[in-house]
């Protein structure tokens, strides 16, 4: 560990104590710090802010790609990280580095003077105070949650994206797809364009009517623009486009909220440079094929992909996938306390030849293995652990781990690390 970063994890602990709860969402404490910072999301570039249920990353991550591949420098900010918290602000099109998170945490804190604040809101203080010193010609920012109190919504962007919105986070955001629409569809600003992707009715009516009040310029999914995935790749306004690089048909529909998100912010790429975009985009944990020390420990021939998907929206994008690979899958599921995996299983299980529960020591908040195996009514076989499920797996199959980013981040740390020790370690437990 870099000075730096102990720096770094120290000052996340002391604003930890200043305000315990990990989530509270109101904008004035927030407001108020950034206020003492010099208002520093006011001297942001562009900015396209990106809200929904599934789906708010990869349109971020499009975005990025797209705009890179026209020469543009484009800050961005996501959440949550998956293996190292520098993950969530990239300046200028890299990583931030561990010294200069430190230094603007260390410059919050002195700021802040001991006033409550939580660890996203100073985070997302420290992501706008670095945006606004190192130039660039495109911010993109996802929201953390909700997005009418989310800690990004204090910006004015350039242009507003909304993903697909299903049941999820009800205890933050209510217990009604149109509650939560309400709550998502806070981030449209008066004047600013909004792209929209595929909704249930109830939560379009909700976005229309917010967008209206606004008088903000929609552009909806259906009535105002369309994207088909073909065997070439994809279909969207007269265009004919690679496939993207992150598999999956949902991946069509982000592709395309990212291509409008940019327009309407004012950026007009050409084919070439949308289609370089499509091929060179990454996001991990996104049906990511993993091609290290976990596949090693699968019997030869097998595959090993991995997903973040984790609230029964994210598991009906699964779904289709696993029906479009067809053939015997295993799944190896870990799941975070308080999501619905009673209507995950339900969703994933049709599709399953065989299922693992499993929850990895550092995983946070992990679902208890047995809660799992409850809901899955007894089909799912205790892992209990990453490990322990792929060293029960005797002959080749298409192995997908899922249900959960932390879980994800735990995959990924097992990918960079020495699986073996793991592996064996597992094996004499059993």
């Amino acid at each position: 560990m870099s000075a730096a970063q102990g720096r770094f994890d120290a000052s996340l602990e002391r604003l930890h104590r200043l305000y315990p709860k990990l989530i509270d969402l109101k904008l004035d404490r927030l407001v108020r710090l950034l206020g003492a910072l010099g208002n520093p999301q006011t001297r942001l570039p562009p900015v396209i802010h990106v809200a929904g249920t599934n789906g708010k990353g990869s349109v971020c991550a499009f975005t990025r790609a797209m705009a890179e591949a026209a020469g543009l420098r484009v800050h961005v900010y996501t959440s949550p990280h998956l293996v190292k918290f520098n993950e969530r602000i990239r300046l200028a099109g890299a990583l931030v580095s561990d010294e200069a998170l430190a230094g603007a945490l260390d410059e919050i804190e002195a700021v802040n003077e001991g006033n409550q604040i939580t660890v996203f809101e100073a985070i997302t203080a420290a992501a706008f105070l670095l945006f606004s010193r190192v130039p660039a010609d495109l911010c993109v920012l996802e929201v953390g949650l909700g997005g009418r109190f989310d800690a990004t919504n204090v910006i004015r962007p350039a242009a507003c994206a909304i993903t697909s919105i299903s049941m999820d986070h009800q205890d933050f955001l209510g217990d009604t797809l149109g509650a939560i629409a309400a709550e998502k569809a806070g981030i449209i600003k008066p004047g600013i364009p909004v792209v929209v992707g595929a909704q249930e009715p109830e939560a379009l009516a909700v976005i229309m009517a917010e967008a209206q009040a606004a008088q903000a310029p929609l552009l909806l999914r259906g009535r105002d623009w369309e994207v088909t995935p073909t065997p070439q790749g994809l279909r969207f306004q007269g265009l004919e486009l690679p496939p993207p690089a992150l598999p999956g048909a949902h991946q069509a529909e982000n592709a395309a909220l990212a291509m409008l998100a940019l327009r309407a912010a004012g950026f007009a790429f050409s084919p070439e440079v949308l289609a370089a975009g499509l091929r060179a985009v990454e996001w991990p944990a996104r049906l990511q094929r993993l091609h290290g020390a976990l596949l090693a420990a699968l019997p030869p021939g097998s595959e090993l992909w991995l997903d973040g998907a984790h609230n029964p929206g994210g598991a009906e994008a699964l779904a289709a996938q696993l029906r479009a690979w067809g053939g015997d899958v295993t799944l190896i599921l870990g799941m975070k306390q308080a999501k619905d995996v009673g209507e995950v299983m339900r969703i994933l299980l049709p599709h399953a030849a065989q299922i693992f529960a499993v929850a990895e020591p550092g995983q946070h908040l992990a679902l208890p293995v047995e809660a799992i195996i409850a809901a899955s009514g007894g089909r799912a076989l205790p892992g209990p652990d990453v490990a322990g499920a792929l060293a029960q797996i005797t002959a080749p199959t298409r192995v997908l781990i899922c249900g959960s980013l932390y879980l994800a981040g735990e995959v990924l740390k097992l990918e960079r690390d020495d699986f073996s020790d793991a592996r064996k370690a597992s094996t004499s437990e059993a």
